[in-house]
């Protein structure tokens, strides 16, 4: 069904649980603009296969990812929730768009280095040209937004140029899409690594908090936390200086909605014994209702299922549409 608003469309990789970071610096935003934008997002389990997953592992955490996605207020009726492997449309409009992604341009990716470097024994030929992949996954829906943390911004930069060069080759076919970087929450760092994004793949597990981690999980990884090596003790947002102390008021500002000046009132002489428990304190209450509502969801197979089913018919409708107008420009024979 055509709408008059305007689209905004994300997704994230089945590779791992969800966490904190996830969730308040993407999933809890995305929530809120259901009234505003058509919103389509999507499991990238397609992405997920750059590196080796276990196949039952993958299937299970796409699932509870559909759940958790819900349980954090994606209402399956005002937002489009697919799973991206069961809309045939992004894989094709990936290969194409692979023809109009320079080698140099995929070379100077940063999450290619990355993970090339950790993955040493694996480096494949999807793990180099998986943001084609992403390119697709965006264009083939015309978005006008997408919302995506700032360690991402490069790969919307790279979906631009491509749509620029292939427009100017065949005329106005992609909209220019345009990145949404939110700026409360938009990037929490590792609990044990300040200088590091949370991470559902970090080895080190106290470094991150999962959606559905137990409170009494929760809390003793705040306990953990680094702060700072400084001798002042105190509640002072200093991104520079004090990034350990910054990235707690960040997750408790993001869960409270209080400023960070009102939290170095709150916390004023108290020193971090005290700051510390409570930022875990306010995380394991915004958490709460999502564990036990994904928890449920879980159990509702068939329901689960509805929503992924019909949010494939729906986004393979404006997949295709766009799909056979790249095919028509190119010159491939319609069918």
């Amino acid at each position: 069904m055509e709408t008059t608003k305007k689209r905004m469309l994300s997704g994230i990789k089945p590779s791992g649980d969800l966490t904190l970071g996830s969730y308040l610096g993407a999933i809890k935003n995305w929530a809120v603009r259901a009234d505003l934008f058509d919103c389509y997002y999507f499991m990238a389990d397609l992405h997920a296969i750059t590196v080796r997953q276990n196949p039952a592992d993958l299937r299970r955490r796409t699932l509870e990812q559909l759940a958790q996605y819900i349980a954090c207020g994606l209402d399956p009726e005002k937002n489009t929730l697919f799973i991206q492997s069961h809309v045939p449309q992004h894989v094709e409009l990936g290969w194409v768009l692979n023809c109009y992604a320079m080698f140099g341009e995929l070379s100077r990716m940063t999450q290619f280095k990355d993970k090339s470097a950790k993955n040493a024994d694996n480096i494949n030929g999807g793990l180099f040209t998986y943001p084609a992949l992403m390119a697709a996954d965006i264009l083939l829906y015309q978005p006008d937004y997408v919302p995506v943390g700032e360690d991402q911004k490069q790969h919307v930069e790279l979906t631009r140029d491509i749509a620029r060069r292939f427009n100017g080759i065949y005329g106005d076919v992609f909209k220019i899409p345009e990145p949404f970087i939110p700026e409360t929450g938009a990037r929490i760092m590792s609990l044990t690594n300040p200088a590091a994004k949370m991470s559902k793949s970090e080895n080190e597990d106290t470094g991150r908090i999962l959606v559905m981690d137990a409170p009494e999980t929760i809390m003793r990884q705040f306990k953990r936390a680094i702060t700072d090596s400084d001798t002042e003790n105190c509640v002072r947002y200093d991104k520079e200086n004090k990034p350990g102390v910054s990235n707690l008021m960040t997750i408790y500002s993001a869960c409270t909605g209080k400023s960070y000046a009102e939290i170095e009132s709150e916390f004023a002489g108290c020193g971090y014994g005290k700051f510390k428990p409570a930022v875990g304190e306010a995380v394991v209450e915004t958490l709460r209702p999502i564990r036990e509502e994904a928890a449920r969801l879980m159990k509702d197979k068939a329901y689960l299922e509805s929503v992924y089913r019909d949010g494939a018919q729906k986004a393979g409708y404006f997949a295709e549409k766009t799909l056979r107008k790249v095919y028509k420009k190119v010159g491939f024979v319609a069918k």
